[in-house]
C-alpha cells in the first residue's frame, strides 16, 4: 500500500535529486523510496556505513547500466557557477 508524506528539504538538494533520478530514469519518489527502504532494511550504524553497491543494485532491479548523455554548454556553465556559489 502507498502512502503520501510531505517532506521539507533544501531546495539545492531537491534539484540534483531530481536531476540525478531523471538521469537514472526514475522519479524522485522512487529514488526516495530505495535509499529509504535499504537504510531500514540493514543493520547500519550511520548511512555512510551503507555500501553504494548494495542501492545501485536495489535502484537499478538487475545489472548495473550507465548511461551518459551531453550536456549543453549553458547547463554546464550553470553547474559551475551554482556549485561555486556554496
Amino acid at each position: 500500500m502507498d502512502a503520501k508524506i510531505t517532506m521539507s528539504f533544501d531546495a539545492s538538494v531537491i534539484d540534483k535529486a531530481k536531476e540525478y533520478a531523471e538521469n537514472h530514469g526514475m522519479s524522485l519518489s522512487r529514488l526516495t523510496e530505495v535509499l529509504l527502504r535499504k537504510v531500514v532494511a540493514g543493520n547500519y550504524r550511520n548511512i555512510e556505513d551503507m555500501p553504494v553497491a548494495d542501492w545501485v543494485t536495489m535502484v537499478s532491479e538487475g545489472e548495473v547500466e550507465y548511461h551518459t548523455r551531453s550536456r549543453s554548454r549553458k547547463k554546464l556553465k550553470d553547474e559551475y557557477y551554482n556549485d561555486k556559489k556554496k
